[in-house]
């Protein structure tokens, strides 16, 4: 499909093209994995094509991304880190200088050093992982706590703004275009008489009483590299939504993806719970990592898993009223499945939020 020799000859690697495969289990861009010849050495690198279709600009994302890379390989160097180019992403340039090239079609493509000795997981398997898991996102925010310049680019605009994702669901209840509120009346009212949360960190931000920060947004258990031999989590990845955002974000959705038992589709929500061994395993890592947090930070903590997690759950909702236009189905009600676990973890994480707290002041 792609002319992979042409493509990396248009970046500055200094090698041989010997052949290029996919790679890895991302679902947004396409990634492959060169081999490439270096005055007789194999090497590998990662090839990525960047999705125009979900990320509309491109190349501010590129930018970003490079202005963050950059920030984070000066402070480990600064630091005296032995392994400052395998704990974070680096760009190699294209040969026009550029960190992206562009191919005759106007992709645009990136190219990072492939990193040996480490691996993503697609599930958790213990909370030892999400100790390191945690600590890597909670390094990655340290990294980029002191970005110099203007904020980044929005890659994606208002995608944690839970007063617009409310919005957003109260149009498609009103509109109702396929006649499914009358049946979902239950879980409408459920969001409903929670409002006043979704305004609570936007409002914060707002405000200035929260910091506006350099935020992952996409912090799955599959977007840091944990170490073959020691587990530790050394390296985040997928930075395309990288952007500004509150630190409440990143932490909210490591607690939504990572501490209940069941599939985000799970038809019986008995079966979802926020296991609080897993929370406590988050706690640890990333408030060791996140030592520049603000007191309202902390104490917002435990609140941000029930945010997040009410947010992904309205999005479900409004999809399934909207008639499943934006995730994809696999059954009739796929959405309001999704929808109906997402609630029953908030449920859970508000019965158990006094003890939440108390964990993440132990830390």
């Amino acid at each position: 499909m792609f002319d992979l020799q042409a493509i990396a000859g248009l970046f500055d690697l200094r090698a041989d093209y010997v052949f290029g495969t996919p790679y890895g289990s991302g679902h947004i861009n396409d990634t492959f994995r060169l081999i490439m010849d270096q005055a007789g050495m194999r090497v590998s690198f990662i090839l990525q094509r960047v999705n125009s279709n979900v990320f509309k600009q491109p190349i501010p994302l590129m930018e970003n991304v490079k202005r963050v890379t950059d920030e984070a390989l000066r402070v480990l160097l600064a630091s005296g880190c032995k392994e400052a180019y395998r704990r974070t992403l680096t760009l190699i340039p294209a040969k026009d200088g550029k960190p992206y090239a562009q191919d005759a079609e106007g992709n645009v493509w990136r190219v990072y050093p492939f990193i040996d000795r480490a691996r993503t997981y697609d599930m958790i398997e213990n909370p030892g992982q999400c100790v390191e898991v945690a600590r890597a996102f909670g390094n990655f925010q340290k990294l980029g706590a002191d970005l110099p310049g203007e904020p980044l680019f929005e890659t994606i605009p208002d995608f944690h703004n839970t007063t617009k994702r409310f919005k957003n669901f109260l149009n498609a209840v009103s509109a109702d275009p396929l006649g499914r509120a009358a049946s979902v009346q239950k879980e409408i009212d459920w969001f409903l008489s929670r409002e006043a949360d979704c305004h609570k960190v936007v409002n914060y931000l707002a405000s200035g009483e929260l910091p506006l920060r350099v935020t992952h947004n996409d912090t799955k258990l599959n977007n840091v590299m944990l170490d073959d031999v020691t587990g530790e989590g050394i390296c985040v990845i997928d930075l395309d939504t990288t952007m500004p955002g509150s630190s409440l974000y990143d932490f909210g959705d490591m607690i939504r993806t990572s501490t209940s038992p069941a599939a985000e589709d799970e038809k019986d929500v008995s079966k979802v719970t926020m296991r609080m061994e897993y929370f406590e395993a988050l706690a640890k890592g990333y408030c060791e990592a996140a030592t520049f947090l603000t007191p309202l930070e902390k104490e917002l903590l435990p609140f941000s898993g029930k945010l997040l997690t009410m947010e992904c759950g309205m999005r479900f909702l409004t999809d399934y009223l909207e008639g499943d236009v934006y995730f994809k189905i696999k059954r009739p009600e796929h959405n309001l499945d999704r929808c109906r676990t997402q609630i029953a973890l908030v449920e859970s994480i508000e019965a158990q939020m006094d003890a939440m707290s108390a964990i993440v002041a132990k830390y």
